[in-house]
């Protein structure tokens, strides 16, 4: 028995963005899966997953249509691999129109021309009639956020919308789906391992670490006052434009976790500088931030605590001696 996903809550309102951050099998997707109900058929699936007031988990498949395309909608990881080769762009758009909302084939297709025109592809008329292989990536993309977008949904799951693109495009497809989210009053949760990517197109982050939250705050909050280390690790990972050249990439050493023996304490302690060895007997509870109702977090040692800065204060002159020693090698 594998636990991808162990005990994540939280609530979405209307309008609002939340980023689910993590590095791969952290379980972001199955979650995103869970609430879509798209897990095989051989997930063991408890707990309660409630949308706009109808609780939804434990809809047969009959049922979750109704859902699908309506009120909810998903833009998979890889467009190449989501999308049907063998059919044209426009017919994979219009496809769902004449489903759910009953449009003919024509009114459908003249749909599609205007959703790829809503999401910036060029020459839509030409494009609908064009096959997946006979696009560009970003293309590929924003075609799949118009089949995701076709039937008007309240709440969108976006998978790593960004992967495998351009820096340009990835900043094109992210400030779309923000400007689709604004016109729509639609919610969206971007699933994402880059900090950098939601921090300005999310009111909330929750970061995922062994298939458990380990932080969650508003968007602004977090990055003032972060307190879980996985979370200062993933941001110090982040390559940074006023870095000089060639400045080593800070990477997080070790692997994630093995979920189906997780370690007995927090789950991120055998990659952790700042662990002890409270952190690896007993897994730490979530808890709030005094003052800050909405920020939560799971740390024996959070950032900022006499523990980590007393850590800090030995990792960096560690490192400070470790270069002194080698700073006139040849």
């Amino acid at each position: 028995m594998v636990r991808a996903v162990d005990g994540v809550t939280f609530t979405l309102e209307r309008g609002r963005a939340l980023g689910v951050v993590g590095e791969s099998g952290s379980g972001k997707t199955v979650l995103s899966r869970t609430i879509m109900g798209l897990l095989p058929s051989t997930a063991v699936v408890s707990g309660s997953v409630r949308f706009a007031g109808q609780e939804i988990l434990g809809l047969d498949a009959r049922q979750l249509r109704h859902l699908w395309g309506r009120e909810m909608s998903m833009v998979f990881q890889n467009p190449m691999v989501s999308l049907n080769p063998l059919m044209r762009v426009g017919h994979q758009i219009a496809e769902p129109l004449q489903i759910h909302l009953g449009m003919d084939k024509a009114a459908a297709l003249d749909y599609a021309v205007k959703l790829l025109d809503d999401v910036r592809i060029p020459e839509p008329h030409k494009r609908v009639r064009q096959y997946p292989h006979e696009l560009s990536g970003g293309m590929r993309q924003r075609v799949m956020i118009a089949i995701a977008l076709a039937c008007g949904p309240t709440l969108l799951f976006a998978d790593e919308p960004t992967t495998a693109l351009d820096v340009t495009v990835q900043a094109q497809i992210l400030e779309l789906i923000n400007e689709q989210r604004k016109e729509r009053n639609m919610s969206v949760v971007l699933v994402t391992h880059d900090l950098g990517v939601v921090a300005g197109h999310t009111d909330e982050i929750a970061v995922m670490y062994g298939g458990r939250l380990v932080e969650k705050a508003p968007t602004k909050q977090l990055f003032g006052e972060m307190k879980m280390p996985y979370t200062k690790s993933l941001l110090r990972s982040i390559p940074r434009l006023e870095d000089p050249s060639h400045t080593r990439l800070m990477a997080i050493p070790g692997r994630p976790p093995d979920l189906v023996n997780p370690p007995k304490g927090c789950p991120f302690s055998p990659r952790c500088p700042y662990a002890r060895e409270r952190c690896v007997e007993e897994r730490p509870p979530l808890v709030t931030v005094p003052g800050a109702p909405e920020h939560t977090y799971a740390c024996w040692y959070p950032v900022g605590s006499p523990e980590f800065r007393e850590r800090d204060e030995e990792l960096m002159s560690g490192l400070t001696t470790a270069t002194a020693n080698t700073g006139g090698a040849r």
